[in-house]
C-alpha cells in the first residue's frame, strides 16, 4: 500500500509540476487566438480598403462619363434643330442660284436681302459647329460624306468621280449631319 501511496503522490506531484506548463499552453492558446484575430482584422482592413478604392474608381468613372455626356449634349443637342434648318439653307441657295442664272436685273434689293439672310444663316451654322460639305465636280466619291443619287457613264471621267452636286452636305462638329447628294460616274475602265 505504501507503494500505491507513493505512486499516487508521484502522480499528484507530476500534475502539480506540470501545472505551469499547462498555464503556458493556455497562454500560448490565448496568443494564438489574438494572432488569428489580428490576422482576420488585417484581412478585413484589406477587403475594406479594396472596396473603398473600387468605390473611388467608380465615382471617378461616373464623373468622367457625366462630363463626356455633358459635352456631347452641348455639341450635338441641337442636331435636330440643325437638320430642320437645312431645307431653309437649300431654298435660299436655290433662290440665289436661280436669280443669278436668270440674268435679269430683277429686284436688286430682294436679291441682296436673300444674300444677307444666307450669310447670316451660314454665320449661325459656323457659330454652332455646322460646316458645309461642298464637293466639286471631279472629286472622288466618299461614302462617308456623300450620298450617290444616281450613276451615269460620262466620257472623260473615271468610275467613282463626282459628275454633279445636287445638295450640299453638312457636318455637326465631327458627326455627319447630312451627306452631300451627288451624281457619280459609272464609266467603265477602258
Amino acid at each position: 500500500m505504501a507503494d500505491k501511496d507513493n505512486e499516487f503522490l508521484d502522480d499528484i506531484m507530476a500534475d502539480v509540476n506540470s501545472g505551469p506548463e499547462d498555464e503556458m499552453t493556455l497562454e500560448d492558446l490565448a496568443n494564438e487566438e489574438v494572432d488569428e484575430k489580428v490576422v482576420d482584422l488585417h484581412a478585413e482592413i484589406a477587403d475594406l480598403k479594396d472596396a473603398y478604392m473600387r468605390a473611388l474608381a467608380d465615382v471617378e468613372n461616373s464623373r468622367k462619363r457625366a462630363d463626356r455626356d455633358r459635352r456631347e449634349a452641348e455639341n450635338y443637342g441641337g442636331s435636330r434643330l440643325a437638320r430642320d434648318l437645312l431645307p431653309v439653307y437649300d431654298n435660299l441657295e436655290r433662290a440665289l442660284q436661280m436669280a443669278k442664272e436668270d440674268g435679269k436685273e430683277g429686284d436688286k434689293a430682294l436679291l441682296e436681302g436673300v444674300e444677307l439672310t444666307m450669310r447670316a444663316l451660314i454665320g449661325v451654322f459656323k457659330k454652332h459647329g455646322i460646316d458645309p460639305i461642298v464637293p466639286e465636280v471631279g472629286d472622288r466619291f466618299d461614302p462617308q460624306h456623300h450620298e450617290a443619287m444616281f450613276e451615269a457613264p460620262l466620257p472623260g471621267t473615271k468610275a467613282g468621280d463626282i459628275i454633279q452636286v445636287s445638295t450640299t452636305g453638312f457636318m455637326l462638329h465631327d458627326r455627319l449631319l447630312r451627306a452631300a447628294q451627288v451624281g457619280v460616274s459609272s464609266t467603265p475602265k477602258s
